[in-house]
């Protein structure tokens, strides 16, 4: 249940350490999008050495694209690094590209669905190998695709994903980049429309994102007092052996919602600190 990445492109080495040490729950380093095709190869030897070594947080590299030229340098170079904890894979399009770099590396693929055509195959997309540890939109990418420009015309396509996610045990996705850097009041209003929509989480392109991302989605005082009180009264049920549990405000508690509310309260433990 991490609640905040970060990424940092993949020819900027003197930025990795410092991302590490940003506060991020994970660092991303870009070997794709950030990084012009001149640099690739030297982009590709920094973020192995830096790999060479585990980190205090997960650190993921997003590669190039699965049918592109640089897709073998790259996983020849980062496959296998003790630093390496998961390949980013931008626009997967089918499972069977994905179940393709599962049979190549041994290691966790987080599948970015970035196109119609990968919308339509986000469950198969998501189901494609036990290696998909998870799977996120590329909204960039697929507002151009889909020819909109705000957060409305997004909304199918977030929900599809949050859905393909959690129908293959998946967790639940986080967001994409806010572009937008200095609007941090458009950032937590973004964040707060896709927590409504069952995302958790969301990957940052500047540290100062970081703090608004985790204040959006860590569960509030509020939230976690409610999930607690009803996590006793299921509690207190048991000892007197009855499968009935009724909240003190005469609501029925049933599975579900217990299970919401250990979520909620394990993710606030875990950003106690």
């Amino acid at each position: 249940m991490l609640l905040t990445w970060l990424y940092v492109p993949g020819d900027r080495p003197d930025r990795f350490a410092k991302a590490v040490a940003s506060g991020a729950d994970a660092v991303i380093l870009d070997l794709e999008d950030a990084v012009l095709a001149d640099r690739k190869a030297y982009a590709r030897q920094a973020v192995a050495e830096f790999l060479g070594q585990p980190h205090p947080v997960p650190v993921q590299v997003r590669v190039n694209e699965l049918t592109g030229p640089d897709l073998d340098a790259d996983l020849a170079a980062v496959a296998g690094r003790p630093g390496l904890s998961g390949l980013r894979l931008p626009k997967v399009e089918s499972a069977d590209a994905v179940a393709a770099v599962a049979a190549r590396v041994d290691a966790p693929l987080h599948p970015l669905i970035e196109s119609a055509l990968g919308l339509e195959s986000a469950y198969a997309i998501a189901a494609a190998d036990p290696a998909v540890a998870s799977i996120g939109l590329g909204e960039a990418d697929l507002r151009s695709d889909l020819g909109v420009d705000d957060d409305a015309g997004l909304a199918w396509a977030r929900g599809r994903v949050v859905v393909a996610a959690r129908a293959a045990a998946l967790p639940p996705p986080a967001m994409s980049v806010y572009a937008h850097v200095a609007d941090l009041d458009g950032l937590a209003a973004s964040c707060a429309l896709g927590r409504r929509l069952g995302f958790l989480g969301r990957a940052a392109i500047h540290p100062r994102q970081l703090p608004v991302i985790a204040e959006a989605f860590r569960p509030a005082e509020g939230e976690v007092a409610r999930a607690e009180e009803l996590l006793a009264a299921v509690a207190e049920a048991q000892t007197r052996s009855s499968g009935t549990v009724v909240l003190p405000d005469g609501r029925f508690a049933d599975r579900a919602m217990v299970a919401a509310a250990r979520r909620t309260v394990d993710l606030a433990a875990r950003y106690a600190a």
